[in-house]
């Protein structure tokens, strides 16, 4: 096999692979955590065996949506990021960007962070040890470490800036997890309003950091 040929191969693997994954989002997006394979595969026209060929099992199907839907949350909080204004809109836009997407999209979000909730079905009894912290943990931690370079790159702390750079990241990231986990079950408040007191939590040692000079700024 010549090299056109295995690179035609490879795009129609690739091609296939990306309708696969967007008739599971059409499931994800309906039923949630009770997304099957079952249905995934009635979804997407073709056999649960097919489906497992392509991903393995659920776990390896879940793990595919994961970097799918973060790859898009990280450049859009990336982008809220490097946004022209003040420092404290940046980082409300931040807070923002990243609630806005869990409330516009709850069933994905439960999906990914609360498979748990959902039932197996009885033709998916292979996915019964499928385990949310395997998968759910290297998601926030991906996160926090993407905030933390971004704050690295645009803080100066003084020293220890790296290692602090990294625990705001993941504490960053952990808060606005957490925050918005209960939010989005509770509803106690508008977003706007989380935006802000979140927003105020930080405000401490973090407004007081100084920019690097000769960079984008926080």
């Amino acid at each position: 096999m010549d090299t056109t040929q295995r690179t035609d191969q490879q795009r129609s693997a690739d091609r296939r692979r990306r309708e696969l994954l967007e008739a599971a989002d059409r499931v994800v997006l309906r039923d949630g955590p009770q997304a099957s394979m079952n249905a995934i595969a009635a979804e997407a026209g073709i056999t649960k065996p097919i489906l497992y060929r392509h991903f393995g099992d659920k776990s390896g199907l879940y793990a595919a949506l994961a970097v799918r839907h973060t790859d898009a949350l990280l450049a859009s909080l990336r982008a809220a990021l490097d946004a022209p204004a003040e420092r404290r809109q940046r980082v409300e836009a931040t807070l923002d960007t990243y609630l806005a997407a869990i409330e516009a999209r709850p069933q994905v979000y439960r999906f990914l962070m609360h498979p748990a909730e959902g039932t197996t079905t009885p033709g998916d009894q292979a996915d019964q040890g499928f385990d949310v912290g395997k998968h759910s943990a290297p998601l926030l931690r991906r996160m926090g470490e993407e905030l933390a370079q971004v704050i690295e790159e645009r803080l100066d702390a003084g020293p220890g800036t790296q290692q602090l750079a990294r625990v705001w990241g993941h504490g960053i990231v952990g808060m606005m997890h957490a925050a918005g986990d209960w939010w989005l079950g509770e509803r106690p408040c508008s977003r706007a309003e989380l935006v802000r007191t979140l927003a105020d939590l930080l405000w401490g040692r973090l407004a007081a950091a100084g920019d690097k000079a000769g960079g984008p700024g926080f």
